[in-house]
């Protein structure tokens, strides 16, 4: 008899929770009780899981001794104030807020490349998930780092709404509407419109001219990656999409990498589906192919016409999905199977 994992999700309305519920369900994970949790305000309604209607309980009054499993996603301070009472209570949190990320004694796990790090969990009871242009990125980036090594990234994101959540999508629904109306265009989520626009800034702007969400990129990739030598210059931008974040990939490496080679690697990589073809839609894209699925796909594979040991790419995967709820339950699953 397979033994089974009681699972707290936090944040269970909102729209990671409620893909982590999903994906749980799919993917068979072996769960026992599932509680979603949430604020006292949604507390008392229902979700559906599997064939379930479960109780939404209030996070604020949770034992988590009742859980062996937490799945956060409700934001920085939520997570700063439940995870390490669920923790001390003996529930493992995997975090999929930026909170622990940058913690030495906190690990930062993308399965496909750095599941080892999922032992170091026992220090504090915390397991971090990677922000969601990161994870996608070094799914990529893996297989080439480990055949040539990886001097050099330069990284433009093209990242979905869904990003900034629900009010985000609803904002370029709204606006979309009212822009092919003639109207005016209301700004609330963004300081500028979305609906046909591009906007070059996630996130909160720092001292040395960018953006958080582009310091992520290069604080996260150098832990996960366990390589401190490897240079990360990113320009993240947010796009009229509703799921599913494009990257534009640039990398310098060690030693060179063909382009033939690189798609053998990639195509043989964990998590990844090569879709690289040099003509008209022989390329992956965010809603034709990211869009509610679970790879990290990689197209337009070619090698740097301006530099000797350069390679360019094209990244694409669900935000949400891997960017967010599936990597958490696949952490869970290397956690059960590995330490629990």
């Amino acid at each position: 008899m397979t033994k089974s994992y009681d699972v707290a999700v936090v944040g269970a309305t909102g729209a990671v929770g409620e893909v982590m519920l999903s994906i749980l369900a799919e993917r068979d994970f072996p769960v026992g009780n599932v509680y979603p949790l949430a604020s006292a305000r949604s507390a008392g309604g229902t979700i559906r899981f599997k064939d379930r209607e479960l109780v939404i309980q209030d996070l604020a009054d949770f034992d988590f001794s009742q859980a062996q499993i937490g799945l956060f996603s409700a934001g920085g301070s939520i997570s700063a104030e439940h995870a390490p009472r669920a923790a001390a209570a003996g529930c493992v949190v995997i975090d999929n807020t930026s909170h622990f990320r940058y913690d030495d004694d906190i690990p930062l796990v993308v399965p496909e490349v750095n599941p080892h790090a999922i032992a170091g969990y026992k220090t504090r009871g915390i397991i971090a998930n990677p922000n969601c242009s990161t994870i996608q990125m070094l799914v990529a980036l893996k297989p080439l780092h480990d055949a040539a090594g990886i001097e050099r990234v330069n990284v433009a994101t093209y990242q979905a709404v869904s990003g900034s959540g629900k009010p985000a999508i609803d904002e370029l629904t709204q606006q979309t509407s009212r822009w092919l109306e003639g109207g005016e265009l209301a700004c609330e989520v963004y300081p500028k419109p979305i609906a046909f626009n591009c906007l070059p800034h996630i996130d909160d702007f720092q001292e040395n001219g960018y953006t958080k969400e582009e310091m992520k990129m290069v604080w996260e990739t150098v832990k996960i990656l366990e390589d401190d030598s490897v240079l990360v210059n990113p320009t993240a931008v947010r796009v009229p999409v509703v799921f599913g974040h494009s990257e534009a990939v640039h990398i310098e490496t060690r030693e060179k990498l063909t382009a033939e080679r690189a798609r053998d690697l990639l195509r043989n990589a964990p998590g990844v589906t090569v879709m690289d073809e040099p003509v008209p839609g022989g390329y992956p894209t965010a809603l034709t192919e990211a869009a509610g699925t679970d790879p990290v796909y990689v197209g337009r594979i070619r090698e740097d016409i301006s530099h000797p040991r350069g390679l360019d790419f094209w990244v694409v995967a669900d935000n949400v999905r891997k960017g967010a709820a599936l990597n958490s339950v696949q952490i869970a699953e290397f956690l059960i199977r590995e330490h629990l």
